[in-house]
């Protein structure tokens, strides 16, 4: 009988296009894959160390894999694994931490799965951590996140991910692009690129070999993919030459998400970004220039040590006079071992808290404004496998999020539709643009 493992990821689309690569790994291991609650004789959650509670998630996801199996093998991986190894080996019923190298060769250390009284530890110094892993996520959606690149060499002074994952290291234009020829003859119709600073492309071993956009021309040439989407990208490392291909491009789509995290330029030192809001003004105008349509997002960070009521209204109006489409807040949390957590001018963090509700409503308002300026469009969504009271989901190229009443002729499927009213819940009802798209 094969042994059964399921998996638990927390945090980013990097974190689950390695979760997914990790669970090719089991299965070329005879382990059979399987939901949460379905008895698994191994758990492997992936972690997260964003937020400042990644380890009370940690912990509650490992005291429900208990509950329904209580003599599970439980293993812990990414990047709060390479932060805080110690730490998790404490959790009551984890039997086994890997860090950032270890987790790609986890089935070596598969040899026995009983539980022992204290929890085994593999975990190198960040600092001997320098191969990149390609990984791409694969048979669970519609759309494949593939890694393009790892690690960053950028010191902001709020970020752990330089501790978590090392050094900035990509793989070959090469071999993403045989990767998205293996996802484009596995049916998946859309790529969303990923990685911790992908704008940063290009580095083996230390040196720079290639350029982003290189890798972005490259892959528009591969077929069978309909859309690709870049995830992230640093405002500094979205050249105009990149914007221009995008707008001219049929297989990129016209959505960037670009984090700003501060629309002050005093804050912007303080974090040690390297722009500052007048290259962000520069980013937006040009892409909007060249495709009105596009959908922008933004990542934005409230309470930074140091942010005054006028710091933060700063960052609010600059964002509010900007052409953008929605926002990700994080409330600013102080890390171990940044030099933010050092800095003075700590805001409390009932002021945190309102500057972030005031940025969550700014965002509601932006989104809205956007899909408002979609209505009456006739646009090509694609389906998704989704269903929840009685509807299904999709996204336009320009990330639009549609729903209709649920089909399966239409998982995976694309259909060129009308965009016709803004839905109580805030996704965009359609009609068919095409006589009996919708037909049963």
């Amino acid at each position: 009988m094969s042994r059964k493992v399921a998996f638990y990821t927390l945090g980013c689309k990097l974190n689950y296009s390695e979760t997914s690569t990790i669970g090719r790994q089991f299965s070329q291991a005879g382990f059979e894959t399987v939901s949460f609650t379905d008895k698994p004789d191994v758990y492997l959650i992936n972690t997260c160390s964003v937020t400042d509670n990644a380890d009370k998630k940690c912990r509650k996801v490992v005291k429900e894999a208990l509950k329904y199996s209580p003599d599970a093998y439980v293993i812990i991986v990414g990047c709060y694994a390479q932060l805080k190894p110690k730490e998790i080996s404490e959790i009551p019923g984890v039997d086994m931490v890997l860090g950032a190298a270890e987790k790609f060769r986890i089935v070596e250390f598969l040899t026995d799965l009983t539980k022992q009284p204290k929890a085994t530890v593999y975990n190198k110094p960040i600092e001997e951590v320098n191969e990149f892993v390609a990984s791409y996520s694969y048979g669970d959606r519609t759309r494949t996140f593939l890694k393009v690149q790892d690690g960053c060499d950028y010191s902001c002074t709020f970020c752990t991910i330089p501790m978590a994952r090392g050094s900035s290291r990509s793989s070959t234009i090469e071999k993403v692009v045989s990767q998205a020829v293996e996802i484009a003859a596995s049916g998946a119709k859309e790529i969303v690129l990923t990685g911790v600073n992908i704008g940063d492309f290009g580095i083996r071993e230390g040196k720079r070999e290639d350029r982003f956009f290189d890798l972005v021309r490259a892959l528009d040439e591969v077929d069978g993919i309909e859309r690709i989407r870049i995830s992230s990208i640093e405002p500094n490392l979205l050249s105009n030459e990149i914007i221009e291909f995008v707008a001219a491009s049929k297989k990129f789509v016209p959505h960037f998400h670009i984090p700003l995290q501060s629309g002050s330029n005093k804050i912007l030192g303080l974090m040690r970004r390297r722009y500052k809001r007048e290259l962000y003004t520069e980013r937006v105008a040009k892409i909007k220039e060249l495709m009105p349509e596009c959908c922008i997002g933004v990542d934005v960070i409230v309470g930074f040590p140091g942010e005054t009521r006028e710091d933060f209204l700063d960052t609010y109006n600059f964002l509010n006079n900007l052409d953008i489409s929605y926002l990700h807040v994080f409330t600013y949390s102080e890390r171990e071992n940044t030099l933010a957590a050092e800095m003075a001018g700590n805001v409390p963090g009932a002021q945190r808290a309102d500057r972030s509700k005031m940025l969550h409503i700014l965002s509601d308002k932006k989104r809205r404004a956007f899909y408002e300026q979609q209505l009456g469009k006739n646009e090509e969504v694609l389906f998704e496998s989704d269903e929840k009271e009685g509807y299904m989901h999709g996204f336009t190229r320009n990330y639009v999020k549609v729903r209709v009443k649920y089909d399966p002729v239409l998982v995976n499927e694309s259909r060129v539709v009308k965009l016709t009213a803004i839905s109580e819940d805030g996704d965009v009802d359609v009609e068919e643009a095409v006589p009996e798209v919708f037909s049963h």
